[in-house]
């Protein structure tokens, strides 16, 4: 069993050192839920306690969840994985590639090589990309006016394309296309087919695009990471009144224990107290390697405010399925290879380890993405939970 003693002092430890104004992390294995602990403030300028059941905004944690309904979709053969999806979705089939910017500074734009499918926006190969990695899209958006996917307008997912797809791995908005994917070949809006098909199955009864009275009361506020380390709440607040769309890869908020939940499905399968969400052979497919030789590029970041540069495990080989970081070898004192990750900007953090059964959470939030003393934390947490994992 995991020491709990140990882990809460380490969560505590980090609250009274000030590395973060408060978190929620849990774990799980085979047998069930772990651990759970909450530690420090919601909000360092009121006194409210962090707990369990605080609801944080999980940003790209969006992703899995939509990368999941994506693959009901498969199963029940309302999508395909490689297919082309411009029939579906038309302004696929005319998107351009970005190639650069001429003298005058207009765009230069081109036809694609081949058709964008499923399985490319599921891997972040499809071609698109976040102006907060990339600067020619950051300027295609000043001089065009294109606005950010976070705006909740649906003009936004209008970018062109900064690489052929199939040619390269780039972090992007691909998965706000699955998202528009799930909800015309579902026939239901992206918040309706969240909570009928993954969060009432699996009881995530804090989990939704929209928060009622109860979630607002529990939110936490977004604070800010200042160059000198000391952190500040901000007025930054990632959601929308009355979007135009809700985003496939971003938007939700969650708490600690419904996101477990769903991870615990997929270590299980597909499965979690007797609901089956996803066939195990689709659970395992979701997991391998689905962009062949090529491989998870580093994320450079040209908006400091909010990102920092992002390469998880320098030194390790990384992949991605079908809406999963993949690392090809294993994690000394952590995860084994194979295990499935990804994060939010806000620093939520998650990872699922299917060879050994664990899967964790942690949830702060803060800005910029990638925050150093959080990573550091996240990696001491991981470590002490497979201390106790492998020593039983």
């Amino acid at each position: 069993m995991i020491d709990r003693a140990a882990v809460d002092a380490l969560l505590a430890g980090a609250v009274e050192a000030g590395e973060v104004p408060g978190v929620v992390a849990l774990a799980a294995d085979r047998s069930g839920e772990s651990y759970r602990g909450a530690f420090g403030r919601r909000d360092l300028a009121a006194a409210t306690a962090m707990t369990p059941d605080t609801v944080f905004w999980i940003a790209s944690m969006t992703k899995a969840v939509t990368s999941v309904m994506a693959m009901q979709l498969v199963e029940e053969g309302r999508l395909a994985l490689d297919a082309p999806l411009g029939p579906l979705l038309p302004w696929l089939a005319e998107v351009q590639v970005l190639e650069g910017f001429d003298t005058q500074g207009r765009p230069r734009l081109r036809a694609p090589l081949r058709p964008i499918t499923l399985r490319h926006l599921l891997t972040h190969t499809a071609g698109f990309s976040y102006n907060t990695w990339n600067g020619d899209i950051g300027r295609f958006m000043e001089v065009t006016g294109l606005p950010a996917t976070r705006s909740g307008k649906l003009a936004s997912l209008h970018a062109p394309l900064v690489r052929d797809p199939g040619e390269a791995w780039e972090y992007s908005i691909a998965t706000d296309w699955v998202g528009q994917a799930v909800e015309a070949a579902g026939g239901e809006r992206i918040e309706v087919a969240v909570r009928r098909r993954i969060a009432e199955p699996l009881g995530m009864a804090d989990t939704g695009y929209i928060a009622g009275d109860s979630q607002k009361a529990r939110r936490v506020r977004v604070h800010q990471r200042a160059p000198d380390g000391t952190l500040a709440p901000s007025d930054f607040d990632p959601i929308q009144v009355n979007p135009e769309f809700f985003g496939g890869g971003g938007g939700l908020l969650s708490t600690g224990p419904d996101y477990l939940r769903f991870l615990r499905a997929l270590v299980g399968g597909g499965e979690l107290d007797g609901v089956r969400i996803l066939k195990p052979e689709t659970v395992a497919e979701m997991g391998r390697n689905q962009i062949g030789p090529l491989e998870f590029r580093a994320m450079r970041s040209v908006l400091p405010h909010l990102s920092n540069d992002f390469d998880p495990f320098p030194g390790v080989t990384k992949r991605w399925g079908l809406g999963f970081l993949i690392n090809e070898q294993d994690v000394p004192g952590r995860r084994a290879a194979g295990s499935l990750a990804w994060a939010g900007l806000g620093n939520t953090w998650f990872w699922l380890d299917p060879a050994s059964g664990v899967a964790g959470v942690l949830l702060t939030q803060i800005l910029p993405f990638a925050d150093h003393k959080v990573l550091d934390l996240l990696g001491r947490f991981e470590a002490a939970v497979y201390q106790r994992s492998r020593s039983t």
